[in-house]
């Protein structure tokens, strides 16, 4: 029997809008839930040091935390560097969530989204993210929190984009991040406050060209790594 192809694109539009029309619990910080968001948690040290440094993870639907952690494994229902302090949540009518034929796709990179491997829904996305990022090293530098959540975004083609990185998306969280709580506010920023004072009660203007010097260096870096040596990314399917 043939099949029409309008039918079949005119399904698909059908699955998508039921998918996104869903509606989604209240984001509960206190039980960590966070449906369809980016959520980010300062680092030890790190954070302490450079305070829009942190690490990042994504959620599922239901709200429940999958992070791609330091010991080189997915986790998922809490952040292993505590609770999260900023968070995001993402419009799910920007995503592009295809069936079973190119027409089905809703963003302009037809092609280029059906070989990277697009989800048919959020949880779908996240759950082929996973299987690809469970067996890689985990490396702060070039592939981390922040590399997990750009490959989940590109398999979304969220906001029409395959074009996710660590880059842009520390700048998503650290302009368009929302604070959980104001406790949440003193726990990332104190810690640099007080080693601030410290450096400077000990040292003077030197700790201060010395920070600025690292804030330098992590920036330098992740524009250096992400846009000019991409062979040092582990971004590979």
């Amino acid at each position: 029997m043939d099949v029409n192809p309008r039918s079949v694109v005119e399904r698909d539009n059908a699955l998508q809008r039921n998918n996104v029309s869903r509606p989604l619990d209240e984001i509960d910080p206190k039980t960590e839930k966070f449906p369809c968001c980016l959520v980010w948690a300062p680092l030890p040290v790190v954070s302490w040091l450079a305070p829009f440094v942190g690490h990042v993870a994504i959620c599922r639907e239901d709200g429940a935390i999958v992070e791609f952690s330091r010991a080189s494994m997915i986790h998922v229902g809490s952040l292993i560097y505590g609770d999260a302090a900023r968070y995001y949540q993402l419009a799910r009518q920007q995503y592009c969530f295809p069936r079973t034929t190119l027409a089905g796709h809703t963003c302009n990179q037809h092609h280029k989204h059906a070989e990277f491997g697009p989800g048919v829904s959020w949880d779908d996305a996240v759950q082929l993210s996973t299987r690809n990022f469970e067996y890689r090293n985990f490396n702060l530098f070039t592939c981390n929190g922040l590399s997990f959540f750009a490959h989940c975004l590109n398999r979304l083609s969220y906001k029409w984009s395959l074009n996710w990185n660590m880059v842009n998306v520390g700048i998503l969280i650290l302009f368009k991040g929302q604070w959980v709580n104001g406790s949440a506010i003193l726990r990332s920023f104190v810690p640099f406050i007080v080693m601030l004072c410290f450096g400077v009660l000990m040292l003077a203007w030197p700790y201060v060209v010395m920070i600025l010097g690292f804030f330098l260096f992590i920036a330098g870096w992740y524009l250096l790594v992400t846009y000019c040596f991409k062979s040092l990314l582990e971004v590979d399917d």
